[in-house]
């Protein structure tokens, strides 16, 4: 049996992860993660959640305060990126530097085996490999946010929701009589919980005018600052004059260094090459220099595409079989076979060929 930290959100999914360690017999502590003020929305609410959960299971809890590591590893480089013109997804970054960066780091030092979450995803052990995969539910799979960790922190990791559906959990916290059960879902940013991504932005990076362009050069409109829009956005352009075809326009560039924003028909979003950076692997990095075949996915729930992917331990090339449309550079391209994960790099540039 393993001595284990669970990070406790005060959510249904990580009480009920819980619950299931501690049936198994396991040595749990919980540990709830103070991660920004209370100011910033749901902090307060969310401790008492978690430790009413902590008492339900009679188990050890803590508050561990990791503002400080969440606001240099996480905030501050999701308003870095954005000023910079491209596209992060903080649930990627905040699981490589926090849960099982700061977070594992903090445990394993304290004598702890690993950090248990409520993530839906698989660990497969084959003796001393360990593979991540997808969930059982695909509707809630959320192996694509954990593309990022490494063989390191997937070997310290356990994910005991892997094989259930929502439902299940919901019914199975119910049955234990969790003070979660009935929890809603958190479907937005957890440091910005009204959703206007926008406007906290602004408050870290100010105004910062610029045109909005069509592929002619035309100015057409004007915005407040680039960090708003991204590759692939069509509502909120305030643009002063309808397209020459009448179709809808999309954001197809965004350049932070002269504060222009470029507009195009739906397919300039078209792309089936994309440059990344280093790759993260899963496990081992696979065999032969050639390139391999993957499964291509660029966002969180979107779907799959096939495509052969070329790495070397500085950056890595992929080469879709069909396009996919609206790729940002800053998004995480993640690389599956079958249902392995088999590692990720950050897209700093996508086109057609």
């Amino acid at each position: 049996m393993a001595h284990l930290v669970v990070a406790l959100s005060g959510g249904v999914d990580s009480a009920v992860a819980t619950a299931r360690l501690v049936a198994a017999g396991h040595d749990v502590s919980a540990v709830h993660l103070v991660l920004q003020d209370a100011a910033g929305g749901r902090a307060a609410p969310a401790v008492e959640a978690a430790r009413r959960v902590a008492d339900a299971l009679v188990i050890a809890f803590e508050v561990w305060d990791l503002r400080a590591e969440f606001e240099a590893s996480v905030l501050a480089d999701f308003a870095r990126e954005y000023s910079a013109g491209r596209t992060p997804n903080p649930c990627l970054r905040c699981n490589r530097t926090i849960k099982f960066g700061a977070l594992l780091d903090r445990a394993l030092a304290a004598g702890f085996d690993g950090v248990a979450t409520g993530h839906y995803a698989r660990l497969v052990r084959h003796g001393p490999v360990i593979e991540l995969h997808r969930a059982a539910d695909r509707a809630k799979d959320q192996s694509y946010v954990l593309g990022v960790l490494s063989a390191h922190q997937l070997g310290r990791a356990w994910f005991p929701l892997g094989e259930s559906t929502k439902a299940e959990v919901r019914a199975e916290a119910a049955r234990l009589g969790l003070p979660v059960a009935h929890t809603g879902e958190s479907m937005d940013l957890c440091f910005v919980p009204d959703g206007d991504t926008g406007a906290w932005l602004r408050t870290r990076l100010g105004e910062r005018p610029g045109a909005i362009v069509d592929e002619t050069g035309a100015v057409i409109g004007h915005h407040a600052g680039t960090y708003r829009f991204t590759i692939g956005q069509r509502k909120g352009l305030r643009l002063g004059s309808p397209a020459a075809d009448g179709l809808p326009r999309y954001v197809v560039g965004v350049d932070a260094t002269t504060g222009t924003v470029r507009v195009g028909p739906r397919n300039a979003l078209r792309a089936d090459t994309m440059s990344c950076g280093a790759p993260t692997w899963c496990g081992a990095p696979p065999a032969g220099s050639g390139g391999f075949r993957a499964g291509v996915q660029v966002r969180a729930h979107a779907p799959e595409v096939a495509g052969t992917v070329h790495a070397d331990d500085a950056r890595t090339d992929v080469e879709l079989d069909a396009p996919i449309h609206g790729v940002a550079p800053g998004q995480t391209a993640v690389f599956y076979d079958g249902t392995r994960v088999v590692g990720s790099a950050t897209i700093l540039a996508a086109s057609a060929v």
